[in-house]
């Protein structure tokens, strides 16, 4: 599933200390690990809710909580479908 382009997302590797901790929270696994270093392996899957950024113990990582949301309403109206970022309560809607 791809999203419309994601904009916010920012890994800064400098300030990576290798915890892996993005890619345990990532919805999507948008996150790779190579030479001890988180990096971004697919942008235009990331939704955007800000799991990584939150988590992230050094602050390496920042992104737009909630513009994935919006950009999947954004989505969902194009389509024609309900929204879905899968970041709901578990009943399948839109951060709900």
């Amino acid at each position: 599933m791809k999203y419309l382009k994601t904009i916010t997302l920012e890994l800064n590797s400098q300030k990576c200390i290798g915890c892996r901790m993005c890619l345990e929270v990532c919805p999507h696994q948008v996150f790779g690990f190579e030479n001890k270093k988180a990096f971004i392996k697919n942008k235009d899957q990331c939704m955007e809710c800000g799991a990584c950024d939150k988590n992230c113990p050094v602050h390496a990582i920042s992104a737009g909580k909630g513009v994935g949301c919006a950009a999947a309403v954004i989505n969902g109206m194009l389509r024609k479908t309900e929204p879905s970022c899968d970041c709901g309560n578990g009943n399948g809607g839109c951060c709900g």
